[in-house]
């Protein structure tokens, strides 16, 4: 195929009718023009120009290599423009994906104001129970709640937390508070298969100290949402997302227990190339981390201050 600088060369001759001229307006030597133009002709394998001492004159091959090459350059200039708007300014599709009950709840409806303010995006969301390979998978964006993030990835804080252990008063009252961590091996814990986690170990922290749990129980799910419903109806105790549980908590139908042990699990955005590449993606993220600011629920608020106060 004939390259794009090469079309561009030719069109600037016929114009000018002169190498000379050509040459002048390319910025080069006459000599990079002939050499540019016999180079055009060897891969279009036609006689483009006849040249004398005085003009040049377009052969009848040449002339319609000259209409099409003014379209396709044409082409090449407008790819160019919408390339340079999109990184500018946010359209088209974007791909994201994100974790069945964090995406119903909170990623959707932020999306959704998202979308109302950029109205040239087009939005997919897609829910998953497991980690998703953003670049591998097409997506290009990949809402994460967890600090498990390959190195080959780019991401970016949206917001502070992480999980806590609770149960309602009805199953504390039923089956007492564990003391320690070891206790709970004796109890009905909801076991959740997690996107970062493997299922029924709870990796847990308090400061400096680190511990696994092996946990089971007579429920177990793959959705978050339906662990926390059992959770409020004394069926067990969950390690939920504090984001997900904080109304609960301030409202007392979820009693936190071991409030001095915790799994680290902020929010990310995690997309395969730098923001700037993408205006798509850059506004998007952008956008998260202003929700997540603005959106944190009240109880999450008060759930931070309250666990402060203990340490």
């Amino acid at each position: 195929m004939p390259s794009p600088e090469d079309l561009r060369v030719f069109t600037t001759v016929v114009r000018k009718a002169s190498f000379a001229e050509a040459a002048a307006a390319h910025n080069a030597s006459p000599a990079f023009v002939s050499k540019r133009i016999r180079l055009l002709e060897q891969e279009l394998g036609v006689k483009l120009l006849h040249r004398t001492t005085r003009r040049v004159a377009v052969t009848e091959q040449g002339e319609r290599v000259y209409h099409w090459a003014q379209r396709i350059l044409d082409e090449v200039e407008h790819l160019l423009q919408e390339v340079d708007v999109t990184r500018r300014q946010p359209r088209g599709l974007l791909r994201v994906s994100t974790s069945f009950g964090f995406g119903r709840n909170v990623v959707a409806p932020a999306l959704s104001q998202l979308i109302a303010q950029y109205p040239a995006l087009q939005l997919r969301l897609e829910v998953f129970d497991r980690i998703v390979d953003v670049a591998a998978e097409g997506f290009d964006l990949d809402v994460r709640v967890g600090d498990e993030i390959a190195p080959h990835l780019i991401a970016r804080h949206l917001a502070d937390n992480h999980r806590v252990l609770c149960a309602a008063p009805a199953y504390v009252q039923r089956r007492g508070s564990p003391r320690t961590l070891d206790e709970l091996a004796g109890h009905d814990c909801l076991v959740i298969k997690e996107r970062d986690h493997p299922f029924g170990v709870w990796k847990l922290r308090s400061g400096n100290q680190e511990r696994s749990v092996k946990v089971t129980g007579p429920l177990s799910t793959n959705h978050g949402e339906m662990a926390v419903q059992w959770a409020r109806d004394g069926h067990g105790i969950v390690l939920r997302s504090l984001w997900d549980v904080a109304a609960d908590l301030q409202a007392g139908s979820l009693l936190q227990l071991l409030p001095e042990w915790q799994q680290q699990a902020n929010i990310w955005a995690v997309y395969p190339t730098r923001l700037e590449r993408s205006a798509k993606v850059r506004v998007c993220v952008e956008f998260l981390q202003e929700f997540f600011s603005k959106q944190a629920p009240t109880g999450f608020r008060n759930a931070i201050k309250k666990e402060a106060a203990i340490e």
